[in-house]
C-alpha cells in the first residue's frame, strides 16, 4: 500500500531565522501517523536536521546531480544529501525542467543516483497550460514516467509528484476530476510499467495547495498526499495541510 506523504519544497527560500517556524510544526507531527517531509534549500538541510533531532520529520534536497563527485561548480551530489543528513530528494521538478531544461533523460539518471546513495526520489511530472489544452496532459505525463523512471523502482525508494505547471505558484488549482483523471492514469501507467510494485508508489498533488482545499483534494482516489510550496513555509498552513492528509 503506498504511503501517505505531506512534502514541503521551499524552494528558494528560507535562512537560520526558519527555525523559529520549524519548531512551531514540530508540536504537530506526534499527533499524525503520515510521513512529513520538508525540503529546503541545500544551505538548510543539515541545520533542518538538526533543528528537528528526535523528530519524524523527514529532511529532503530540491536537486541532485547524476554524479557522485567531479568538477561540476555549483552542483550538489546525492551522496552529499545523504551526508547532509536528507533521505528524500525532489527531482525533476517543473522549475528544473523549464529553468534548466532538464530532459526525461537527464531526470531518469538523477532517480538513479539518488537510489545508489539510498535516498528517496521524488519524481515530478505534470503538463504546461498549453498541453492541457491541447488535450495532451495524459499523453505528457505518460511520456514523463516512461522516460523518468529506471529500473529498480519501488514504493520504498520513489515518490511520484503530480504538478500540473500551470498551478505551480498561481493560485489556480485543477477541478478535482481533473486531479482524479490524471492520478488514475499515473497509477495505471506505473501497474504497466512496474507490475505489482506499482500499486506500491504514494502519488502526490502539488499545485497551489492550501489548508482550505486539502481536505477534498485528499478525498480524491489515488491521491496519496501532496507536494506543497508556499504553503510549506509557515507552520500554520502546512500543520493544516498535514493535518488534512492524516484525517482523509
Amino acid at each position: 500500500m503506498p504511503k501517505k506523504l505531506a512534502a514541503g519544497n521551499w524552494k528558494m527560500n528560507g535562512s537560520s531565522a526558519s527555525a523559529s517556524e520549524i519548531a512551531a510544526l514540530l508540536p504537530v507531527l506526534p499527533n499524525v501517523s503520515c510521513q512529513v517531509l520538508l525540503c529546503p534549500p541545500a544551505t538548510l538541510v543539515t541545520s533542518m536536521k538538526n533543528w528537528t533531532e528526535g523528530s519524524s520529520l523527514l529532511i529532503g534536497g530540491q536537486d541532485c546531480h547524476a554524479n557522485e563527485s567531479g568538477a561540476h561548480t555549483g552542483d550538489i551530489s546525492a551522496p552529499m544529501l545523504v551526508d547532509a543528513g536528507a533521505t528524500h530528494v525532489i527531482l525533476g521538478h517543473s522549475e528544473r525542467r523549464s529553468d534548466h531544461g532538464e530532459t526525461d533523460a537527464m531526470v531518469k539518471a538523477k532517480t538513479m543516483a539518488a537510489h545508489a546513495a539510498g535516498l528517496v526520489a521524488v519524481v515530478c511530472v505534470g503538463e504546461t497550460e498549453a498541453e492541457r489544452d491541447a488535450g495532451r496532459a495524459l499523453d505528457v505525463v505518460g511520456s514523463q514516467i516512461a522516460g523518468s523512471l529506471p529500473d529498480g523502482v519501488t514504493g520504498d525508494n520513489t515518490v511520484i509528484a503530480y504538478e500540473p505547471v500551470w498551478a505551480i505558484g498561481t493560485g489556480r488549482t485543477p477541478t478535482l476530476e481533473q486531479i482524479g483523471e490524471v492520478h488514475d492514469f499515473l497509477r495505471e501507467a506505473l501497474d504497466q510499467q512496474l507490475g505489482a510494485e506499482g500499486a506500491n508508489l504514494s502519488l502526490l498533488y502539488g499545485g497551489s495547495v492550501k489548508p482550505g482545499n486539502a481536505s477534498d483534494i485528499f478525498a480524491v482516489a489515488n491521491v496519496d498526499g501532496a507536494l506543497v510550496g508556499g504553503a510549506s513555509l509557515k507552520a500554520s498552513d502546512f500543520s493544516g495541510i498535514i493535518k488534512a492528509l492524516d484525517a482523509a
